[in-house]
């Protein structure tokens, strides 16, 4: 069992033990996730992997908080959002705007990129160093801005 997924099975007892309900039903939600991509896989998922779930959970939650907010369902965003803090706990520190932009800039040297034809390589050197530590929806708008 990776160290993450030890971490948020205590999580849980903690929540419980606490009688936080909100805590508890997002962490369990999460270990239900886990779980699922484990049987998906026939194996047990790494830290790495747990870390891509989490992303993938945060981003599901952020796409829900924008519809809740523009159909007039602000208590149900808001909900949506404390879950994101919960979930965001397990990530590895975020990097800032300034350091994942010092990241793209080296990326493009690296690459030689001198346009925006060269973004897609741009890209695929920079996602896999932000993964995990960075909002990669962020990060096209980072690039184009080096770019063009």
């Amino acid at each position: 069992m990776s160290e993450l997924f030890a971490r948020i099975k205590d999580d849980v007892k903690t929540a419980m033990k606490a009688r936080d309900t909100e805590r508890l039903s997002t962490l369990r939600m999460l270990q239900s996730t886990i779980k699922n991509q484990e049987i998906e896989l026939k194996r047990p998922l790494t830290d790495d992997e747990i870390t891509d779930v989490l992303a993938t959970e945060i981003k599901k939650r952020r796409q829900s908080a924008e519809v809740y907010e523009s159909g007039g369902r602000p208590e149900l965003a808001e909900k949506e959002i404390q879950e994101i803090e919960y979930l965001q706990e397990y990530l590895p520190a975020q990097l800032s705007d300034d350091e994942a932009g010092a990241i793209v800039a080296d990326a493009i040297a690296e690459v030689g990129a001198e346009s925006r034809k060269d973004m897609g390589k741009v890209m695929g050197v920079v996602i896999p160093k932000l993964k995990g530590v960075y909002d990669t929806s962020k990060v096209k708008d980072l690039v184009l801005a080096r770019l063009g």
